[in-house]
Formats: structure tokens, C-alpha cells, sequence
């Protein structure tokens, strides 16, 4: 007995199903190509970040270059600064780093120039510790990494600045609930380890610990790239099956 084979699809269904499959195709196409874009940038950003960082330390950035500031530009500089620290403004920000969970300490520090720039003076284990350390009095020296503000808060965690729980590295609120006056740089500074850390962390180091960002991009674009084209492959391998079967319908109901 002669096996049964479908009758042939309508010219419009046949055109509905190459529109479906020519689009996902493209569009799949269209995700790879974008994430091998994405791959050159972040290379690129990369070169960019690890040049800045291991490069010898320049002036930071004054008011009149702040309205130029951005992350492509700035982000990750390595920058000097000399003034004083203003007592009693210090920030506690909740941190986790390679040392434990803890808080980074922001104190404000009053340049040469007259503006204010917040330093990150590097982690401390608990409140109590934070508290204990003020900056050091007099006119210092201050080199570290220029990062952009972190406005809003964390990971579902907003700042509460009349509580003083904070949860980034938010500069304008900061300034703002220490009542911060004169220009406030737009950035605040990572600084440098002031000291080697002792091989044994039991033995307590220093306090606060600086030289602790982490620069570090995800970087998975390549397999992302992959993921899109495979797709597509298989989009298009799937589209010939129906035009093979859609082929041999025809051909097993052609007229003689």
C-alpha cells in the first residue's frame, strides 16, 4: 500500500513560513554580529583601563574638566591629590571584599585648589574599626584610581543617608549629609595600599586597607557570539527541512 503523503502547503502559508524562518535568521545573525562588536569594545576598554591603571600618577581632574569626566575617559585613571582631610565626615559604605565583608571608609579631603574630592581610604572589618580610624591631620598626598559616582544604592538596596546606612559610593548624596560646602569633584579616588598586607590576615594590617579595587570586566561576548550563530545554523538547517518536505509533497502530487 502506497504510503500517504501530505498535500503541498498554499502559496501563502509557504510564504508566511519562509518570512518566519528569514527573520528569525536574521535576527539571530544580527545578535552575533552585535556581540562580536561588543567583543572589540570590551577588548578595547580593557587596554584602555589596564593602561590608565599601571600609568604614572597625574593630576586629577579640576572643575573646569569636570563637565568632561565620563567612564570612557576617566574611569580607572590614576591620579594624584594633595590637601587636607576634613575631620569628622567620614563615610562608612558597605563592601565585600577579598578581605571579608565590611565597609569602605570615604573621608573628604580639601584639595590645594579649594575643591573637595571624597577618598576612599580602603576597607575596614566592622563599624567599630571604621570609627577608631580618622584620617591623618596636615597637608597629605593622596594617589589612587578615579572611579564615577554610584548614585541610588545597591543591589536592591537603596542608601539612607538620615540612618547612615549606605550602600554605594553615592558622592553628591554624601556630600550632601555632611553638609559638604564649596565644589565637590563629580568622582572620588580608590587610594593605594599604604602598606604590604602581612602574609598571615590574623595578624591585623593597617586599618583601612586601600589598593583593593577590583578591576575586573566579564568579558563572555565570544560565546555569546557563538550561541547566536549556532541558533541561526540551526534556523536555517530547519528551513530546508521544510523546503525538502515541502518538495517531496510536491513532487509525490504533481500531475501527470
Amino acid at each position: 500500500m502506497a504510503t500517504s503523503v501530505k498535500p503541498p502547503r498554499s502559496t501563502f502559508v509557504l510564504g508566511l513560513i519562509g518570512a518566519v524562518f528569514l527573520a528569525m535568521f536574521a535576527g539571530l545573525i544580527a545578535l552575533g554580529a552585535w556581540q562580536v562588536q561588543r567583543l572589540g569594545w570590551k577588548h578595547d576598554l580593557i587596554q584602555r583601563v589596564e593602561s590608565r591603571v599601571h600609568a604614572e600618577p597625574g593630576a586629577a581632574p579640576g572643575p573646569s574638566d569636570w563637565p568632561a569626566v565620563s567612564a570612557a575617559r576617566d574611569e580607572y585613571r590614576h591620579v594624584r591629590l594633595r590637601g587636607r582631610y576634613l575631620p569628622g565626615a567620614d563615610t562608612r559604605v558597605q563592601a565585600v571584599t577579598e578581605l571579608g565583608p565590611g565597609f569602605w571608609l570615604l573621608s573628604p579631603l580639601r584639595s590645594e585648589a579649594g575643591y573637595t574630592v571624597l577618598v576612599n581610604r580602603g576597607y575596614v572589618p566592622d563599624a567599630r574599626t571604621a570609627q577608631s580610624t580618622p584620617p591623618p591631620a596636615g597637608e597629605i598626598e593622596v594617589t589612587g584610581l578615579l572611579r564615577l559616582s554610584e548614585p541610588g544604592g545597591g543591589f536592591l538596596r537603596r542608601n539612607q543617608p538620615a540612618q547612615q546606612r549606605w550602600f554605594s559610593r553615592d558622592v553628591a548624596a554624601i556630600a550632601a549629609a555632611h553638609r559638604l560646602d564649596g565644589a565637590i569633584a563629580p568622582y572620588f579616588v580608590d587610594a593605594e595600599r599604604a602598606a604590604p598586607l602581612p602574609g598571615d590576615l590574623r595578624q591585623a594590617p593597617q586599618w583601612p586597607v586601600g589598593g583593593l579595587t577590583v578591576i575586573k570586566f566579564p568579558n563572555n561576548h565570544l560565546q555569546y557570539a557563538l550561541t547566536w550563530f549556532v541558533l541561526a545554523l540551526m534556523v536555517a538547517w530547519a528551513g530546508w527541512r521544510v523546503w525538502r518536505e515541502e518538495s517531496r509533497r510536491r513532487a509525490a502530487h504533481k500531475t501527470p
